[in-house]
């Protein structure tokens, strides 16, 4: 009998992102809250005894012919010696290049899943370690719990935060992250912050208000539809930021906000945190 997964891959967003210095290898040390949200991808997984690992997608278009997906079956089966198949079909929701870690959170949900298509029977750690080589974000959503984050991302601590709502938007043009990075003018000496000083302000509303994101200057400079974004959020009454490297905004708000009219080729979404990733039961440790 064939055995079949349908599993969610949710979003997060950067609540603040600073730049807190420049290692010698050139990695930039950060501080960043990750909170999980309730918008995600949806993946479903089919064993295949075949030992092939096929990928297709639910919507028309060309598919990468090595994407995280594929990429996070094989590593898992090299880590293993596992010789099963899967067939993986992707449901993409989440907007490329938005800064809401949709490929990374892909990447750990198929790890998590296969875990158990395939009873590999694996920890949390081991998965999270394998996940690390396929990108800085994914033993985040392999962790399960919104984080404190440090060193170059690499640095989770788990926290709890309220539930709340917010806004967020996604104007088709992309910024590149090595780029961000890379320009002279972005900002590499905030303060450093601590968790207790984050965790003292209380709502979700006051929490997402705590810090800046270091990277918003350079990447509003490097596509200006994220300021236009931002001064839409601000027209709503509402205070926004950008999230990650990526050119999504946001800005917290109530359970049914009234918006105005956005651009047609806008993506605007409210959206609730998570208490948890979906998945967090899914794997020991």
């Amino acid at each position: 009998m064939k055995r079949l997964y349908d599993v969610p891959a949710p979003a997060k967003v950067n609540l603040f992102l600073h730049i807190v210095g420049r290692r010698p290898d050139g990695y930039h040390e950060l501080q960043s809250v990750f909170m999980l949200i309730d918008w995600c991808d949806h993946l479903h997984f089919e064993r295949l005894d075949s030992g092939a690992i096929e990928r297709v997608d639910s919507t028309p278009g060309a598919l990468p012919e090595d994407d995280l997906c594929v990429r996070a079956a094989r590593a898992l089966r090299q880590a293993t010696g596992c010789t099963q198949g899967v067939r993986i079909t992707l449901d993409k929701r989440l907007p490329a290049q938005a800064g809401l870690g949709g490929g990374s959170s892909d990447a750990a949900s198929t790890l998590l899943a296969l875990n158990r298509l395939w009873n590999l029977n694996l920890r949390r750690e081991a998965l999270a370690h394998i996940g690390l080589a396929l990108g800085a974000d994914v033993p985040f959503f392999i962790g399960g719990r919104h984080a404190w984050v440090e060193g170059i991302g690499e640095r989770l601590t788990p926290i709890a935060l309220p539930r709340g709502h917010l806004v967020l938007v996604k104007p088709p043009g992309g910024a590149s992250t090595p780029q961000i990075f890379a320009d002279p003018a972005l900002k590499r000496d905030s303060k450093t912050a601590t968790i207790q000083g984050f965790a003292a302000n209380g709502n979700l509303e006051s929490l997402m208000a705590f810090g800046h994101n270091d990277l918003e200057p350079v990447a509003r400079a490097l596509c200006p539809e994220v300021g236009e974004c931002l001064h839409w959020l601000a027209d709503q009454g509402l205070s926004g930021r950008m999230t990650g490297s990526g050119t999504a905004v946001f800005a917290p708000c109530g359970a049914n906000p009234v918006l105005g009219p956005a651009p047609a080729s806008w993506q605007v979404r409210v959206c609730g945190n998570m208490d948890a990733h979906p998945l967090l039961d899914w794997c020991d440790g």
